[in-house]
């Protein structure tokens, strides 16, 4: 018996402290006066953006990938990635961001046929760009 009437007064104990809490919290008038409660943003979800140059190139011929980095910090490695396969392979050709944002790497591809390209920065990555090799 005394183990039940222990459970029974922790159990209203805790109910009336989390009656109470909730209570004073919506309770509590705004003072009109003081400076607005700062809010917590999110961080800004990272992206990239890419474009070829060229469309179409001979093999090894030498063209640009360019694009922007919202969310990634000045000085972030993009690397440029090949689908072959079914996987995405990260090639030598990586440039870091500038601090506008902007980056600008110089690619040669020798695997004929169509290429597909995007940058990546760690977990963020582009949107596929379309290279055909000659």
């Amino acid at each position: 018996m005394n183990r039940a009437f222990r459970y029974v007064t922790v159990g209203a104990i805790a109910v009336s402290l989390l009656a109470g809490g909730s209570a004073a919290a919506f309770a509590a008038p705004q003072d009109l006066h003081s400076p607005a409660p700062v809010v917590a943003t999110a961080p800004a979800t990272a992206a990239l953006t890419a474009k070829a140059s060229a469309t179409t190139v001979n093999a090894w011929q030498q063209f640009r990938i360019s694009g922007t980095a919202k969310g990634i910090k000045a000085g972030t490695k993009v690397t440029v990635q090949q689908k072959q396969g079914t996987k995405w392979v990260s090639l030598p050709a990586q440039t870091p961001v500038n601090s506008g944002g902007t980056y600008s790497v110089r690619v040669k591809l020798g695997l004929k046929g169509v290429n597909q390209l995007r940058m990546g920065a760690g977990n963020t990555v582009s949107p596929v760009v379309t290279v055909t090799v000659r």
